[in-house]
C-alpha cells in the first residue's frame, strides 16, 4: 500500500499566513514530517508526494533525511484533488491510501483503515461525527454504512448527515479511480467527489468507517492552536539540550522542550507545556507559558510575556505582551506593543476570511501576523486583527481593522506649541524671599 500525500494545494483561508500549512513547523519538524512519521507507525513504507512548482524544493528538502521510499509528482496548477491525483497517475496502479496532510490524526485512524481493509472491501473512507457545521465534505450513507454520495460544503442547515469526510481514503484498485477521474466533468472544484459518486452508482462499494479519535483539520489560522496543544501535550518532563545555557536564577516548570544553544537569562520563567526552538534567547524577567511555541532564532527580550501563542522563526520581542496570537517568520515588535485578546463582553471573536465574517468559536484570540512584518513602539493590536505579510504598523497606532499586505500605517499627529506663562519654581529665589520677610 502506498500513501499518496496531496501537497499541491493553496490554503486560501489561511491568510495572512502564506507558508504552506504542511511546511509549518511544530516542535522542530514540519507538519509533513509529523504526518509521515505517523503513517510509518501504522505500517506504511512507500509514499508519493504531490507537490506544486512553488513548494517542490522545500518539500524535497524536508524529506531528504527520511529513510522511507518517497516519490514525487508535480501538480502544475492548483486545480483540486482530481488534478493532483492525475498528476501522480503513473504511481497509482494498486492499493493506495490518499491523504490530505492538512488533516492531522493519530496513528489509530490509519490503523482503523488497515484493519477494515482486511475484510476485503473495495474502498474505505474515514468518517467523523460532528455536532456543529463543518466547512467541508459530508457523507450520505445507507443502512449498511456504505457511501451513497459525498456532498461537498452543503452549507449550514443542508447537511445530508452528521458525518463529515476525513480525507483518508483507501482504494484497493487505484487505477480504476484514475479512469473515473479522467471522464468526470464539473464546473466546480468537485470532480473527485463526483467521480466517487459515479463509482458507487456503478456498483463500487465504499465503506464508511466511523472514527472518533484525534482529528484536527487546519483550515483557518487559529486551528494551529489545536495542533500545537496536541503535540505539546505529548511532551513528558523537561527535555533540555545539553548546549542550552540557563541561568540558575531562571524558573522552568512543567513539560518543556528547550533546543540547542538556547539562552535563558536571570529571572525568566518558562512554564510548560512550552517549546523553545534552537538558538533562541529568553531575556531577563520574561514569561513564556500556557502552550506557547517559540521557533528557532527568536529573541524574547526584557520583560516580555508570551501566552498561548504560536511564534515561528526569527522573531524579536522587547517589553511586549503577546497573547493567543499567531506570528509568522521574521517579525519584530517595538517596545510596548501589546495584543488585545479578549472582548469587553467576552463574546466569541470573529475574523474576516475572504470577505466573510467567520466565528472562530474562541473567546480569546490575539493578532494573526504575516511574515516580515513589524510594529513600532506602543502599538495596540485589537482581538482577531490580521496583518498582511511585509507590513509595518507605526508607533502609537491602535489597529482595529485588518491591514493589507505590503502596507505601512501611521498615526497622523498635530502639535500645538505655546508660551509657558507659569513661572518655574526657583529654590534660591524662594529662600531669599523668606529671609527678607524675617
Amino acid at each position: 500500500m502506498k500513501a499518496i500525500l496531496l501537497c499541491g494545494g493553496i490554503g486560501k483561508r489561511m491568510h495572512p499566513i502564506i507558508e504552506d500549512k504542511l511546511l509549518l513547523n511544530f516542535l522542530g519538524k514540519s507538519l509533513l514530517e509529523h504526518q509521515i512519521e505517523t503513517l510509518v507507525k501504522a505500517g506504511i513504507k512507500e509514499f508519493v508526494i504531490v507537490c506544486n512548482p512553488f513548494n517542490e524544493s522545500m518539500i524535497k528538502s524536508c524529506c531528504k533525511n527520511l529513510k522511507q521510499k518517497i516519490e514525487f509528482a508535480v501538480q502544475k496548477d492548483p486545480k483540486g484533488i482530481s488534478d493532483a491525483l492525475l498528476s501522480a497517475k503513473k504511481f497509482l496502479d494498486g492499493e493506495a491510501l490518499i491523504v490530505n496532510p492538512d488533516d492531522y490524526c493519530d496513528v489509530d485512524a490509519y490503523e482503523k483503515i488497515i484493519k477494515e481493509n482486511k475484510k476485503n472491501v473495495d474502498s474505505i473512507i474515514l468518517g467523523y461525527k460532528v455536532s456543529s457545521y463543518f466547512p467541508g465534505g459530508y457523507v450520505k450513507v445507507n443502512e449498511k454504512n456504505e457511501l451513497i454520495e459525498i456532498v461537498e460544503k452543503p452549507g449550514e442547515g443542508n447537511e445530508p448527515s452528521d458525518m463529515v469526510n476525513i480525507f483518508f481514503h483507501y482504494f484497493k484498485n487505484s487505477s480504476s479511480l484514475i479512469k473515473y477521474l479522467k471522464t468526470t466533468k464539473s464546473n466546480d472544484d468537485d470532480v473527485y467527489e463526483k467521480s466517487i459518486s459515479r463509482m458507487v452508482k456503478d456498483g463500487h462499494k465504499v465503506k464508511i468507517v466511523p472514527y472518533s479519535g484525534t482529528w484536527i483539520a487546519i483550515k483557518y489560522p487559529w486551528n494551529i492552536f489545536e495542533l500545537t496543544r496536541l503535540l505539546l501535550d505529548k511532551i513528558k518532563g523537561k527535555k533540555i539540550s545539553k548546549t542550552a545555557k540557563i541561568s540558575s536564577k531562571a524558573t522552568i516548570e512543567g513539560n518543556v522542550v528547550i533546543g540547542d544553544n538556547v539562552r535563558v537569562f536571570e529571572n525568566a520563567t518558562i512554564r510548560g507545556p512550552c517549546y523553545i526552538g534552537n538558538n533562541s534567547v529568553i531575556g531577563n524577567n520574561s514569561l513564556i507559558w500556557n502552550y506557547s511555541h517559540i521557533g528557532d532564532n527568536c529573541v524574547v527580550g526584557f520583560s516580555s510575556e508570551i501566552k498561548h501563542s504560536y511564534i515561528a522563526n526569527n522573531c524579536w520581542f522587547h517589553s511586549n505582551y503577546i497573547g493567543d496570537s499567531i506570528i509568522s517568520n521574521n517579525c519584530s515588535f517595538g517596545a510596548g506593543t501589546v495584543t488585545g485578546n479578549l472582548r469587553f463582553d467576552s463574546g466569541n471573536i470573529k475574523v474576516n476570511v475572504k470577505g466573510q465574517e467567520v466565528d472562530t468559536k474562541l473567546d480569546k484570540l490575539g493578532a494573526i501576523i504575516g511574515e516580515d512584518s513589524k510594529t513600532g513602539i506602543n502599538v495596540s493590536l485589537m482581538p482577531g486583527v490580521k496583518i498582511g505579510p511585509n507590513s509595518i504598523v507605526g508607533p502609537h497606532v491602535t489597529l482595529k481593522e485588518d491591514l493589507e499586505p505590503n502596507t505601512i500605517i501611521f498615526v497622523k499627529q498635530e502639535y500645538l506649541k505655546k508660551e509657558n506663562t507659569v513661572k518655574a519654581f526657583n529654590k534660591k529665589e524662594e529662600f531669599m524671599r523668606r529671609l527678607l520677610n524675617k
